[in-house]
Parts: structure tokens; sequence; C-alpha cells
């Protein structure tokens, strides 16, 4: 057992404990209160300081596009089929990847990652631990979302190759198309069910399409433009289907949109150059806006795009631009966590869920903050020299 003694606990669901203890056993958290009083546990004294939960990134592709490597370890977009959900991120993984080590340095203990945006249905994002050296035994849940995109990139993409999309209108058929056909193809498995020789040919693409129809999965739905962000909210609807809103740039003008649709955003990457035309009112005043709407807003890097060591600096810059600064903390904890579907394990400090922990000696979002030590499944996997 491993016992976290006199520590300011932030657990991101409930009251901050000021001076509390954590009891971890087989890399869960079996106790949080005032005063714990155990016998055969490893102490760790954590007086004058922050404990709180590991960082959660709920978009990136960590391990998808390889740090310093170029085409060998761009495994990020299939760019030969704008339909390809059967694609799953766990295949494209490479946890070697040294960003690994960097991000769980800087207390991203979880990350959501999987296929880019240059195809109408990308492939299925995974959510994984920021250790370990093998994806399997990483995996928090998989799959976690499927990835669609909306806008300027897989236009980009198949205009270059002369096929459709190359049109948002494209798109959108695109992607009404494929979800009439799996429902199509579940109307086939219930008969397949009932008489075995109307079972029909196995189709991988649709399966997952399926599942997304069932509410199993939700869509990951890339969208900067307002207009995008609002064709992917018509579309979820017109199939009942849930979905996720990321990037979101333009969230802040809509806000009030988004809020009678009780939305789920996850906004980023914010800390980056407006280096496309659907990034022109990219700012970080959208957080703070959409969260003053009501809305549990996620923070996201998009790493590599922002690498994703800088989750709490990206988390810091929108407290400065008037996010509320616990807002800001759950919002790349608990929000991440719920957004991903992986709150049952991670994102927030409490008896039942993975010792994700991370302590400091200043602010969690000073710029100048690094961790003291940071947990995952209840093992120290960094300690500041």
């Amino acid at each position: 057992m491993l016992l976290i003694k006199n520590g300011r606990i932030l657990t991101m669901v409930d009251k901050v404990l000021e001076k509390g203890d954590i009891l971890i056993k087989d890399g869960k958290i079996i106790e949080i209160c005032e005063n714990i009083e155990v016998k055969d546990a490893e102490v760790i004294d954590a007086s004058g300081k922050i404990v709180m939960p590991g960082f959660i990134d709920a978009h990136c592709h960590l391990g998808m596009w390889e740090d310093a490597v170029g085409f060998e370890g761009a495994d990020g977009n299939e760019m030969t089929d704008p339909v390809t959900p059967h694609l799953r991120a766990i295949d494209g993984i490479n946890p070697f990847d040294r960003c690994f080590e960097e991000a769980r340095e800087a207390g991203v203990t979880t990350a959501v990652t999987g296929p880019g945006s240059a195809n109408v249905i990308g492939g299925q994002f995974v959510a994984i631990k920021t250790y370990g050296r093998r994806i399997d035994d990483m995996i928090v849940k998989n799959p976690v979302a499927v990835k669609i995109a909306f806008g300027e990139n897989p236009k980009r993409v198949y205009s270059e190759r002369k096929q459709a999309p190359t049109t948002r209108m494209a798109i959108a058929a695109i992607l009404r198309e494929q979800l009439i056909k799996a429902s199509e193809y579940r109307k086939k498995l219930e008969k397949g069910k009932q008489d075995p020789e109307k079972m029909p040919e196995r189709d991988l693409k649709m399966e997952v399409l399926v599942k997304v129809l069932n509410k199993e999965i939700p869509l990951k739905a890339h969208a900067h433009r307002a207009d995008d962000i609002l064709t992917a909210i018509r579309i979820a609807k017109e199939f009942d289907v849930n979905i996720t809103l990321d990037h979101c740039t333009e969230g802040h003008i809509i806000a009030d949109y988004l809020a009678e649709e009780n939305a789920t955003v996850i906004v980023g990457p914010s800390l980056t150059e407006r280096s496309k035309v659907e990034l022109k009112n990219l700012t970080f005043k959208t957080p703070g806006i959409l969260s003053q709407k009501g809305l549990p807003v996620a923070i996201m890097t998009d790493h590599p795009v922002i690498p994703l060591q800088y989750l709490p600096l990206c988390a810091a810059l929108a407290v400065r631009e008037g996010m509320d600064e616990m807002e800001a903390l759950k919002a790349i904890t608990i929000y991440a966590a719920r957004a991903a579907g992986i709150d049952d394990r991670v994102g927030s400090l409490e008896v039942g869920k993975d010792a994700d922990i991370v302590i400091f000696s200043t602010h969690p979002l000073d710029i100048k903050t690094k961790p003291d030590m940071v947990l995952i499944n209840g093992q120290v996997v960094y300690k500041k020299e």
C-alpha cells in the first residue's frame, strides 16, 4: 500500500481537503480523508503541497505522429479513402515515442489519441495511459469514439485527388450515406439473428458505425468553423447519435446555440498560429465564453500541433483570457474524462478510481511549475530531482 499524507487535495468533484490523505492499493484509490492511519504502508509526505488527479488530454494524436521522425512515423491519416471507420488507433501508436515521457513528466497521465482529420470518417480513438511499453497494457478504454471531420481538411485532401468530397455538401452527404448504410446493415443483422441464412456478409466498416447508431460509442467531430459545428450537430440529431465537438474554434460565436444543445465541447489547439482560413477567429477566450454559458468545457492540445506537455499551459492561458481557474483545471481533468467517457476510472480523486495522481509544490497552472511527483496506476513514474 501507498499513503500520501497531509496534502491539499483537489478532488475535482468534491470539496477541497486542505489537509488530507490518500490511501492506494493495487493501483486504485481505496480511501480519502483528513487523517488515515495504517500500518505497513509506504508514505509520501505531501505537506504544503497540492495533490490532484493527473491531467487528461481529450483529443490528441500521441504516438500517431512520432516526434522527429517524419514520414516513417506518420501513421495518423490514411489518405486513400474518405471512409475508414474500421481503422484502429491502437494499431498505429508507438508507445516508445519520447513524447509519452515528456507528457507524464508534465503531469499528463491519460491521452485520448487517434486518427487525424483527412477523412470524413477517420477511424477509432482510444484512451491510454502515458506510461507503458505495450499499448494493450496502457488502454483505459478502446474505442472511445469514431473520428469524423468537417471543413477544410477533407476538402483539401480529396480535391487534390480529384474525388469527393471537395465541398462541405459532399462531406455531409458522405457521412449521411454511411450512417444510412449502417442502419440498413443493422436491420440485416437483426434478421440474421432470427434466420442465420439471412445474416449479411461481414462488413468491418459497418460494424463500427452500428455501434455509433446504438450509442455504444460517440462520434468525435473535427469542426472549427461555426457552420461546420452546427452541421455536425444537425447530423447527430438526425441520426440520434452521441457526438463531441472537437476544436470548436468558433464556438464562442455560437455559444448560445451550443448551450441550448447542451453540447460536449473540447476546445483547442489554441496555442497555435492561424494557419488556415477556418482558424481566423482562433482565440483563447473561447473556453471561458463557453464555460460561462454553463458548458463543461474540455481543453486539448491536438498534439503534435501543441506538444502534450503544454496542456496545463493552455489551461492557464484560458484563465488569463477569462476562464474561471477551477473550471480550467476541470477542463484538463474531470471534464476531459467525461467528454471521453472514461470518468469511471480517471479525472478525479475518488475511492475506486485509478491512482493517477500529480503532486505540486506550487500552483499547477503557474508557467514555472513542474510536478514534484507523478503516479500512474499507483506507481511513481516521475519524481523531480
